[in-house]
């Protein structure tokens, strides 16, 4: 059953404010985790169970988030990860054919670094804007 709309130009309620701060906590962990852990940032972030728990959160309550200020934010957490996951797919792509070359390994170091850090700044980005109740620019 889907949960009804609100009205246009309502505000969302506190627990939906804590819906998305919670979402980015569970990004900031899987980011943590890659940072700490065995594995990478971006792969943590991608295919770790915090990240990917945040995104179905995404998806279940999108709807109650829809003509409020906070939908910015859920499409911007949304975003970040299928943005994320395509980028990793092209730069894996990329540089298994360069590695051919050798030129490729360098492509994977950079470009996974390069994801990882932007994938940082978006949460970061986010996150900080919610905790000022603002929404993000479209």
């Amino acid at each position: 059953m889907s949960s009804p709309m609100p009205p246009a130009g309502a505000g969302p309620s506190d627990s939906l404010v804590t819906t998305a701060h919670v979402v980015y906590a569970l990004h900031t962990l899987g980011l943590v985790i890659g940072a700490f852990g065995t594995a990478s940032v971006l792969g943590a972030f991608l295919f770790g169970w915090p990240s990917i728990i945040a995104v179905i959160i995404n998806y279940v309550k999108r709807s109650e988030v829809r003509g409020t200020w906070l939908e910015s934010h859920f499409s911007w957490q949304i975003r970040t990860f299928w943005w994320a996951l395509l980028w990793a797919i092209i730069v894996a792509i990329v540089g298994t054919v360069l590695a051919v070359v050798v030129v490729g390994v360098a492509i994977w170091i950079i470009g996974f670094f390069a994801l990882g850090v932007w994938a940082i700044y978006r949460i970061a980005r986010g996150w900080l804007r919610l905790k000022d109740l603002k929404p993000m620019p479209v």
